[in-house]
């Protein structure tokens, strides 16, 4: 038994206006299913999607704090002039130049409108098929740790595994990866990005959640009541949520 990533999961106050300007970013759609703003690969509403991570933005009455995202997504681009360009759309678009203690780098740190953090790459070869999302960053404190109960969590392969990041990927080798990164400090606030999970067709969405809870995994409370889905933290406090099957 395996989760597949299939979501990640952002949160807003106007979840209207970040899922337009995310869909903007991506080159995606926008679509309204329900009460969230999901966004996809153009061509139709699909969920959840064979290759790539949608991004679901979901309506919550707090604003962002000042603490920075602990998982934050990286964009792909194909040369500097697309970097550049890129860059230039979406600060056009309302993003704004962030610094978080990033220093001299060949990436370029935005944020969203409602300020969550995220990067523009450099041009870099293995993720020419990666799709509008190269990477999903999650900062932590034991790579190897993170690697460990997210290789068992989920069916995504490891690629890199070393003290200062853990790499991972779908097992086609399509799509984004997902990385843990060694990256000082304590997380400080509620996760204001997580991914989502689904268990494949058939498989049981409580035993999937009893295996992780044996893996480290704990209960999470974040006021969500009576729902479908499971919400839970991994070791080291991220949280992530197990979906129903549909």
């Amino acid at each position: 038994m395996a989760l597949r990533p299939v979501m990640v999961n952002i949160k807003a106050l106007d979840h209207s206006a970040v899922g337009r300007f995310w869909a903007e970013a991506l080159g995606w759609t926008a679509y309204s299913p329900g009460v969230t703003t999901y966004v996809g690969p153009a061509g139709g509403f699909v969920w959840p999607d064979p290759v790539a991570l949608g991004v679901d933005v979901v309506p919550v009455p707090e604003p962002k704090t000042t603490a920075k995202n602990r998982v934050h997504l990286d964009l792909a681009t194909t040369s500097a002039a697309h970097q550049a360009e890129v860059a230039a759309r979406l600060r056009a678009l309302g993003a704004t130049p962030v610094h978080v203690g990033q220093g001299k780098v060949p990436w370029t740190v935005l944020a969203d409108p409602e300020g969550n953090e995220f990067c523009v790459l450099e041009p870099r070869e293995n993720h020419r098929c990666t799709g509008p999302i190269a990477r999903v960053v999650v900062d932590c404190a034991e790579p190897r740790a993170m690697a460990r109960f997210w290789g068992e969590a989920t069916d995504w392969i490891p690629h890199e595994v070393t003290d200062d990041r853990a790499v991972f990927r779908s097992a086609k080798n399509l799509g984004p990866c997902l990385e843990f990164v060694r990256t000082p400090g304590v997380k400080t606030a509620p996760d204001r990005v997580h991914l989502d999970l689904l268990p494949y067709p058939g498989d049981d969405k409580a035993a999937e959640v009893a295996r992780l809870r044996a893996l480290g995994a704990t209960d999470l409370d974040v006021g969500q009541g009576d729902v479908p889905w499971t919400c839970l933290a991994d070791p080291e406090g991220h949280e992530f949520c197990v979906l129903a099957p549909s």
